[in-house]
C-alpha cells in the first residue's frame, strides 16, 4: 500500500494522463503505463491493469460532455465497439502468455508508427471533400452534417477496414491497457474520413467499454492493484472531466501536435524499457 506521498503523487500523474486522454481520445492508458512503470517502478503487467480501469474513469467523464456538444458519432462508435469488445476479450487471454519486454516492444512499435502516421496528415478546411475521389456517400445511414459550427459534414469511407481495425483496436487494448484509443482515433481519422475532433470525442465513448471488457479478464488473474488504482483512478477522473470541457477550444492543429509529441516521448521511454 502506497505512503500518503506516493498517493498523492499517483493523482497527479493520473491527472495529467486524464486531461491528455480526453483530449486526444487515448483513454490516458497511454500515459498511465509509462508514468506506472518508469515512475513508480510497478510491473508492466500490472501497470496495464491499472491502466484499464483509468481507461474506463475516462470514458464515463468525457463521453457524457461530447455527446451534449454532439461531437461524438455515437452511431459509428457502438457499430465499430461491437468488434473492439470482442478482440478485448482475445486480448486480455492472451495478454498473460507474453513476457513484459515482448508487450514493451510491441508499445513502442505502435506509438512510433501512429505518431509518424499522424503527423504527416492534414485536417481538410471546412468545406472541402476530405476524400474527393470516392464518389457518392455510402447510404449506410452514418453520413452526418454535425450540429456543431466548428465542424465540416463528412462521410464514412471504408466501413470493413474499420471494422478489422477495430478488432485490432481491442486486441492491443487488452495487451497494453490503451483502451484502443491509440488505434481508433488515427483509424477514424485517417482511413475512415472523420474530421480529428469528431474521431477523439468517439473514442472516448468507445474506449469505456472497451477497456471493460479487458478488465474483467485482468481483476479474475489478479492483475489490478487497488492501491494503486484507486488514486489512479481519482486523478483521472479530475483530469478528463477538466479535458472534455476544454477540448472545444483547442485548435485541431495544436490536437494534433501534441497528439504526435505525446506519442514519441512515450514511445522513447518504452523502447529503453524493452530493451532492458
Amino acid at each position: 500500500m502506497p505512503d500518503a506521498g506516493i498517493a498523492l503523487l499517483m493523482v497527479a500523474g493520473g491527472a495529467a494522463a486524464g486531461l491528455f486522454g480526453s483530449l486526444l481520445g487515448l483513454g490516458g492508458g497511454v500515459l498511465i503505463v509509462p508514468i506506472l512503470t518508469l515512475g513508480f517502478g510497478l510491473p508492466l503487467r500490472e501497470a496495464v491493469g491499472v491502466s484499464l480501469v483509468a481507461v474506463i474513469v475516462t470514458s464515463s467523464a468525457a463521453a457524457s460532455v461530447y455527446l451534449e456538444r454532439h461531437v461524438a458519432n455515437l452511431r459509428l462508435g457502438m457499430s465499430l465497439e461491437l468488434f473492439t469488445a470482442t478482440g478485448a476479450l482475445i486480448g486480455g487471454t492472451v495478454a498473460f502468455l507474453l513476457s513484459e519486454q515482448v508487450l514493451a516492444a510491441l508499445f513502442t512499435v505502435l506509438l512510433v508508427y501512429t505518431a509518424f502516421t499522424m503527423a504527416r496528415r492534414h485536417e481538410p478546411a471546412p468545406g472541402d471533400d476530405p476524400t474527393p475521389d470516392e464518389g457518392p456517400p455510402p447510404a449506410s445511414g452514418f453520413t452526418t452534417a454535425p450540429a456543431h459550427p466548428e465542424i465540416p459534414p463528412y462521410a464514412i469511407h471504408h466501413l470493413g477496414w474499420g471494422i478489422v481495425g477495430s478488432l485490432f483496436a481491442g486486441v492491443v487494448s487488452a495487451l497494453l491497457g490503451i483502451g484502443g484509443g491509440l488505434i481508433k482515433v488515427p483509424l477514424m481519422n485517417l482511413a475512415m474520413g472523420v474530421p480529428l475532433r469528431v474521431a477523439t470525442a468517439t473514442s472516448n465513448l468507445m474506449i469505456g467499454i472497451t477497456a471493460a471488457a479487458s478488465a474483467i479478464i485482468y481483476l479474475v488473474r489478479g492483475g489490478i492493484d487497488p492501491y494503486v488504482a484507486g488514486p489512479t483512478a481519482v486523478g483521472v477522473f479530475l483530469g478528463a472531466s477538466l479535458g472534455s470541457r476544454t477540448a472545444h477550444r483547442i485548435d485541431v492543429r495544436l490536437l494534433r501536435l501534441m497528439f504526435v509529441v505525446v506519442l514519441l516521448v512515450t514511445a522513447w521511454q518504452m523502447a529503453g524499457r524493452a530493451l532492458r
